[in-house]
């Protein structure tokens, strides 16, 4: 069952000053994961939440970093699983930290990284990282562990999914072992367990919704179609809802250059957010979704857990995800905020299986819609972009070589430097 969330952020342990920081920024009732943490995390317990994506979690392991390391002084590592989320919580902490003079860095991947190296020497606050560039930086000695003393693993189940639980490993181990250490995940299978098991002191374990609970406000819809068909059934519903805000996921990225381009061709606006885009690119097509300069943006699961949209109204599975976690952090994109949303799914014969097993995860059945009648296939432009990797005398060209790689006035308790503390965008991730 859901808890509720009861009382103030000023009941919560939080310092005055901080706490009219926060006040000033409209943030005034927790919500049910901040509510839990933050009294505990303040005291420096090791803590496991589960709670799905769009919780309030960014805060909740935030504040009490920021107040600790004031206190204590040290610094602060959140180990995210893409580029998108790690932009998110560097804009999430910048916004309650800021004035209290607190300094980030971001180290991720698809950018240079010597912004990112002197962003490092400045010695920030807090290091925000995917866990491939940092593990790079600290074989290059860019970067120590050794005044660490807090960090929170966020979307840990995601990072495993991605292959970078080596990574994860060798960080936990160079990290000092008196330490504070938060994990938070929207599952909890057994290797989130081993790791807290290996590398946490006793974690508390708050969980504000069960495993694989979807999204409470989003209605949501499956329609069995032929894959021939899925193309004019998207016609149909965009047609359907064309003033609404959609985010379509697509299972690779060759398929989501290919359903964004057919979108276009129908005369609508669309934009994708792959990982065969750069770094500008994939923020370009954020920002312009974000403002509505396009009103689709066709994705594949990189995008799941880094997107922080509040008016999307339908979140649309062009193809199931390959694991059915996966669904329920797609879903969680719309709905969000309090308002309501819709998930419309697209499901071939052969994958009827697919379907129970995300029932038996949610523990709710989803209904399955008529098709209704399909609009005439469109022609295809005539032209064909060519293939992202095609050769041409040893060499490639289209695409981005190197984008696949890994990838106030109140007294001021950060002591303020003449570095210019600085972060860039950019670290190394396997799949985004």
């Amino acid at each position: 069952m859901t808890q509720s969330h009861t009382g103030r952020f000023r009941d919560l342990g939080i310092k005055a000053n901080f706490l009219a920081l926060l006040e000033k920024n409209g943030f005034d009732t927790p919500t049910p994961i901040q509510h839990q943490v933050i009294p505990d995390a303040l005291e420096g317990k090791d803590i496991v939440g589960i709670a799905q994506t769009g919780t309030g979690k960014t805060l909740a392991f935030g504040i009490p970093m920021i107040q600790r390391l004031a206190v204590h002084k040290g610094q602060g590592l959140i180990l995210v699983p893409t580029r998108e989320l790690a932009l998110q919580v560097e804009q999430a902490l910048k916004q309650v930290g800021g004035a209290l003079g607190l300094r980030l860095a971001v180290i991720i991947g698809g950018t240079s990284q010597h912004p990112q190296v002197r962003a490092l020497k400045a010695k920030p606050h807090i290091v925000i990282a995917t866990p491939g560039r940092l593990a790079d930086l600290m074989k290059q000695r860019a970067f120590s562990l050794d005044h660490v003393r807090m960090i929170t693993l966020d979307e840990a189940d995601r990072m495993l999914d991605v292959g970078f639980l080596p990574q994860i490993k060798l960080i936990l181990q160079k990290a000092p072992k008196e330490r504070q250490t938060m994990l938070f995940s929207a599952t909890m299978p057994q290797s989130i367990s081993s790791l807290a098991s290996q590398f946490m002191k006793m974690p508390l374990r708050i969980e504000i919704a069960p495993q694989g609970t979807s999204a409470e406000n989003v209605e949501q819809e499956v329609f069995v179609v032929r894959k021939n068909d899925k193309m004019r059934l998207l016609d149909s519903l965009l047609q359907k809802y064309e003033h609404e805000k959609i985010l379509i996921f697509s299972r690779t990225k060759h398929g989501a250059k290919r359903i964004a381009r057919d979108i276009r061709n129908m005369g609508h606006t669309a934009t994708e957010i792959h990982g065969n885009r750069s770094q500008p690119q994939r923020k370009a097509a954020l920002d312009g979704f974000t403002r509505g300069k396009f009103r689709t943006m066709v994705a594949t699961d990189i995008a799941a857990r880094g997107i922080d949209v509040k008016d999307i109204s339908i979140v649309l599975n062009f193809d199931l995800p390959d694991n059915s976690e996966d669904y329920v952090h797609r879903i969680g994109r719309t709905g969000r905020a309090g308002r309501f949303g819709k998930a419309i799914s697209f499901v071939t014969p052969s994958e009827k299986a697919d379907i129970k097993k995300i029932e038996r995860l949610i523990r709710k059945s989803l209904p399955i819609l008529s098709v209704p009648e399909l609009p005439p296939e469109r022609e295809k432009p005539a032209y064909e972009e060519p293939p992202v990797f095609a050769r041409r005398g040893g060499g490639y060209r289209g695409g981005n070589r190197g984008s696949s790689r890994g990838q106030g006035g109140r007294p001021a308790p950060f002591k303020a430097r003449r570095s210019p503390g600085g972060r860039s965008g950019g670290g190394h991730r396997r799949t985004a």
